[in-house]
C-alpha cells in the first residue's frame, strides 16, 4: 500500500474493515429508529395513532392529518404563512448575525492581545455552565426594562451571543497560523479583510456548524413567543405548531393527528440541514482537539 500522509480512511473495500460494518451497521440502523417512527406517525390515520399495541409502521398512509393541520390554520385569526414568514426571517437573521458575531469575538479572543483577554474569555466559560432555564427570569426582567416586550427583536437580541459558539470558533481559529496574519498586515490588509478573506475560508467547517447549531435552536424556538411576545402576528411557527392541537380543538387527544405532522414538519428542515451539512461538522469535530 502507497504512503497515505494524514489520510485515515482507506480509498477502497478491505477485509480489515468488516468488523467495523459488523458494528456500525446494526447501530446506524437503531439510530435511524426515531427518524422512521417520526415520518410514519405523521401518515397514520387517527384509528392506527390510537391503536394499542401500536404499530411502528403505518398501513394505511394518509394526508388527513396535514390537511387538517392546514384547514385548521386557515379558520384562525392569522394565517399559517405568517407564522412561517416570521420564523424564517428570525432564523435567517440569527444565523447570520450569530456567525458574523462568533467569528469576530472567536477572533478577537484568539488572535488579538489586550489586558482584560484572558478574564472576558474566562467569562464566557463561566457561562458555559448556565442553561437557558436558569436565567429565564433575569432575562425577563432585562427585556422588560429595555423596552422589548411585545417587540419582533426580542426573537432576536437576545440570543446573538451563544458562549457555545464564541468557544468552538475561538479554538478553531487558534489553529490558524500567526505567520499567515502577520504576512497579511504586512501586505496593508485591515482586520476586517483579514476576517473575510483568511479566517472565514480556513474556518468554514467550524462555520457550518455554528451555522446547523443556530438553525436548530431558532427554528424550533418558542420561548421568546410564549413569554415576550403577545401580539399573534409576531409569535413563531413552532410556537404555533406546539399550540396548535389544544387551542383549536380543546383536546390534546382529539389533536394527535395534528400534533404528529406538525412535529414532522419542524423536524424536516433540521433533517435536510444535517444532511448537506454533515461532513463540514464531522470534519470539525475531528480537528476541534488538534492543536
Amino acid at each position: 500500500m502507497s504512503f497515505q500522509g494524514t489520510k485515515i480512511n482507506p480509498t477502497s473495500f478491505s477485509k480489515s474493515q468488516i468488523p467495523f460494518y459488523i458494528i456500525l451497521i446494526p447501530m446506524a440502523i437503531f439510530m435511524l429508529l426515531p427518524v422512521v417512527f417520526i415520518f410514519n406517525q405523521a401518515f397514520k390515520p387517527l384509528d392506527e395513532l390510537f391503536l394499542f399495541p401500536p404499530r411502528f409502521f403505518v398501513q394505511n398512509p394518509t394526508f388527513d392529518n396535514f390537511n387538517q393541520l392546514f384547514r385548521t390554520a386557515t379558520t384562525t385569526g392569522v394565517p399559517l404563512v405568517r407564522y412561517l414568514f416570521n420564523t424564517l426571517l428570525i432564523t435567517v437573521i440569527l444565523v447570520f448575525l450569530t456567525i458574523f458575531i462568533s467569528v469576530m469575538t472567536g477572533y478577537v479572543l484568539s488572535k488579538k492581545q489586550f489586558r482584560a483577554k484572558k478574564a472576558l474569555f474566562g467569562l464566557n466559560q463561566t457561562a458555559l455552565m448556565f442553561v437557558r432555564t436558569a436565567v429565564v427570569i433575569p432575562t425577563y426582567f432585562i427585556i422588560v426594562q429595555v423596552g422589548l416586550n411585545n417587540n419582533p427583536l426580542v426573537h432576536i437580541l437576545p440570543y446573538l451571543a451563544v458562549p457555545v459558539n464564541v468557544f468552538l470558533m475561538k479554538q478553531f481559529i487558534d489553529q490558524v497560523p500567526d505567520q499567515i496574519l502577520e504576512a497579511a498586515r504586512i501586505d496593508g490588509a485591515s482586520d476586517i479583510q483579514i476576517l473575510f478573506k483568511i479566517i472565514y475560508p480556513l474556518t468554514k467547517n467550524a462555520i457550518a456548524t455554528v451555522a446547523i447549531l443556530t438553525f436548530q435552536a431558532t427554528w424550533g424556538a418558542v420561548e421568546a413567543s410564549n413569554l415576550y411576545i403577545q401580539d399573534e402576528t409576531m409569535k413563531s411557527f413552532a410556537f404555533y405548531l406546539n399550540t396548535l392541537a389544544v387551542a383549536n380543538t380543546g383536546s390534546a387527544l382529539a389533536g394527535v393527528g395534528m400534533a404528529a405532522a406538525a412535529a414532522l414538519i419542524m423536524f424536516l428542515p433540521n433533517l435536510i440541514i444535517f444532511i448537506i451539512m454533515q461532513s463540514r461538522v464531522m470534519n470539525t469535530m475531528a480537528h476541534a482537539g488538534i492543536k
